[in-house]
């Protein structure tokens, strides 16, 4: 069909449409002239800020050197007076340890340790009190022999640490089971009234010993509980009706994981040290470094120019598992020690006849009691259960996970263990194994991590709070000059550390091992998310907020994981009285490797930006940066700060690592 063809305009319609065609084409010029316009002065604007950047870099390089070297004099006073402090404390404590006279030896001369293990090996006393409080000074010197070797440098003088280290190691062990023995021999005349069977308790602060003796042979015996310690066992029927001792030693000290370490990391590479580790490396570059005129040290911004790029971390330690659940010990941290779960052939018993006694004497010692045993086949053979409750000696933030001693392989294995039931209220955990072994209970080293958000605020001069909001638990570092005091609202299992005074490395020795750890090292990453931040950046900050933590406050922000690697952001505030920091008093600053600066943006802002805030200035250096906008009051008292409290703050910010794990 033929197509119908549309109606002619009018006039009055074409000029109508004329018309529009014009006012559009007129909207359109205009909307280009303003855009025009708008481009032009954006340009200009751009332009303008361009040239006043240039300006403030000009300014900034022209008073770089001089920023540097202050910061620099600054560093290298307060280094110079805490080596010295600390060379003098070493001074003394040698000086101590000659005038005490109490024939205790040096651990640090092989000569005095050798003589010391070979004397008390040749020593017959195996009365349980009298080793236990032998075996408490022995403990005194495998403390020092242990950070000893952690603070060695030379690997023949490690060497010689480690050897002595186990060889006092296995005598402790030797001589309980030596009084293990004695205990066992004389069980048929300490029987219990009421079981018919020989159990007891002994203990001091660093073992609980838990000893039972089948003298009856009671087919219905199950299990017993020492109550008083919170332990306790469980046998299968065969073995109620043998003839066997068991024992449940618990020691607060842990010198498997130790011989774990030493027997699957390797010798010759770096120990995992935290930026705090590196410290004494640093001091030792800054001394035989060439300094500048006046004495004064390279800062970190000059390492920076000077190095370029880092040098990776060494490959990550791990022990080879060979497809065996094998613990990894920097994942995992064991907690309240060991438990030493054993089954012994019950020794020959007295008999007493006319006044005489009588008693088969063995030469081979106290024997093991083999579980299971080849004559039977492992159907036949159920598993020994165990309970403990959990020590109060460490706070466990989650379930514990339980792992057996692999004697042959010197590790910790989390396989052959069943059964396991964790009763949170009661604080116990139970669960069966194969045999009879050594266990422990772990808990995810970096359970705590990463944090929620941190603070540091002055308390004072010389004094400073540091908060930490953890993964897990919420808690608090109070450092005043040299001293750290931890605080927590949720101090369960690690009260003996809460509220009392120590110096800041006892603090980071006692609380992972308390089961409250925050501090890091440089495999840390392998375990839990970070923002990657460049570590003399990084570490650079931290020298700079140490020397102004008596004046300064400074606090987490979230632009920090979104402002790149190089780049750091956190809050920061003049704050001078001991009084929390009122939330309009926050300021964002942003640190790179050559320049800090005051940013425009706040926490509330839509997005990150780096422009800086108008009318402030850059800076080579974060302290200078920070100066700007505080008082002389709080100036002076920044340069008032003490050595000892600028190193502990300093040391408590490398080893926790905020600006990297948050």
């Amino acid at each position: 069909m033929p197509t119908k063809k549309g109606k002619k305009l009018s006039k009055t319609q074409k000029a109508k449409l004329l018309q529009e065609e014009e006012e559009k084409r007129l909207r359109d010029e205009e909307e280009s002239r303003l855009q025009e316009e708008r481009d032009e002065e954006e340009r200009l604007e751009r332009e303008r800020k361009e040239k006043d950047i240039e300006k403030l870099e000009l300014k900034d390089q022209e008073r770089r050197e001089d920023e540097l070297n202050e910061l620099g004099h600054l560093l290298e006073e307060n280094h110079i007076a805490v080596t010295k402090w600390k060379n003098d404390v070493l001074e003394a404590a040698k000086w101590e340890r000659y005038m005490r006279c109490d024939g205790a030896p040096d651990p640090a001369v092989p000569r005095e340790i050798n003589s010391y293990v070979t004397l008390w090996r040749d020593d017959p006393e195996i009365n349980m009190t009298l080793v236990l409080k032998e075996f408490n000074l022995a403990l005194l010197l495998v403390e020092e022999l242990d950070g000893l070797l952690k603070d060695g440098i030379d690997p023949q003088e490690s060497h010689k640490y480690q050897e002595s280290l186990m060889e006092l190691l296995e005598l402790i062990h030797s001589k309980l089971l030596l009084s293990t023995e004695e205990i066992l021999k004389n069980a048929s005349s300490n029987i219990d009234t009421e079981t018919g069977n020989m159990q007891t308790v002994i203990r001091d602060e660093n073992v609980t010993l838990c000893l039972w003796a089948n003298i009856k042979m009671n087919p219905r015996f199950k299990g017993l509980n020492f109550d008083e310690v919170g332990m306790g066992f469980q046998l299968p029927k065969q073995m109620a009706v043998s003839d066997i001792a068991i024992r449940i030693l618990r020691t607060r000290y842990d010198h498997l994981s130790l011989m774990a370490r030493m027997t699957h990391l390797s010798t010759d590479t770096p120990s995992c040290r935290s930026l705090v580790g590196n410290e004494e490396e640093r001091g030792r570059k800054r001394e035989v470094s060439p300094q500048p005129e006046e004495g004064q040290i390279q800062t970190q911004m000059q390492v920076d120019d000077a190095e370029g790029k880092l040098t990776p971390p060494p490959e990550q330690l791990l022990v080879k598992n060979g497809g065996t659940q094998v613990v990894d010990l920097m994942q995992y941290t064991p907690l309240g020690g060991v438990f030493y779960y054993d089954v012994f052939r019950l020794p020959p018993q007295a008999h007493r006849f006319n006044g005489w006694e009588i008693r088969q004497l063995l030469r081979t010692g106290l024997q093991l009691f083999e579980y299971p045993s080849e004559n039977f086949e492992a159907l036949t053979c159920p598993p020994v259960g165990v309970s403990v409750t959990l020590p109060d000696s460490a706070a466990f933030l989650v379930a514990p996970q339980v792992a057996r001693w692999d004697t042959a392989g010197k590790q910790w294995r989390m396989d052959g263990i069943t059964d396991i039931s964790y009763e949170e209220a009661e604080a116990k955990i139970s669960f069966n194994m194969d045999s009879f072994q050594a266990f422990v209970l772990l808990q995810e080293t970096y359970a705590n991590l990463p944090f929620q958000s941190w603070e540091l605020r002055p308390l004072g001069q010389d004094s400073a709070l540091f908060t930490v909001s953890g993964a897990l638990i919420d808690l608090s570092i109070t450092v005043q000059d040299n001293q750290c005091m931890l605080q927590s609202k949720q101090n369960k299992g690690f009260s003996h550390l809460t509220g009392k005074w120590m110096s800041g490395p006892a603090l980071q020795r006692a609380m992972p091992n308390s089961g409250i750890n925050i501090f890091v090292n440089e495999y840390t990453d392998k375990y839990i998310s970070s923002c990657g931040k460049d570590p003399l950046t990084e570490h650079a900050a931290y020298e700079q907020m140490a020397l102004f933590a008596s004046a300064c406050a400074f606090s987490w922000s979230k632009w920090n994981a979104k402002c790149g690697a190089e780049h750091l952001v956190m809050q920061v505030c003049e704050h001078l009285g001991p009084a929390p920091v009122p939330k309009d008093s926050w300021s964002l600053y942003l640190l790179k490797a050559q320049r800090s600066q005051k940013l425009e943006i706040t926490e509330k802002s839509d997005a990150f930006s780096p422009d800086h805030h108008p009318g402030s200035e850059f800076h080579s250096t974060f302290i200078h940066m920070l100066q700007d906008d505080m008082s002389p009051d709080g100036i002076a008292r920044s340069r008032k700060s003490h050595h000892l409290f600028v190193d502990t703050v300093q040391s408590l910010l490398c080893a926790t690592r905020p600006l990297m794990y948050s």
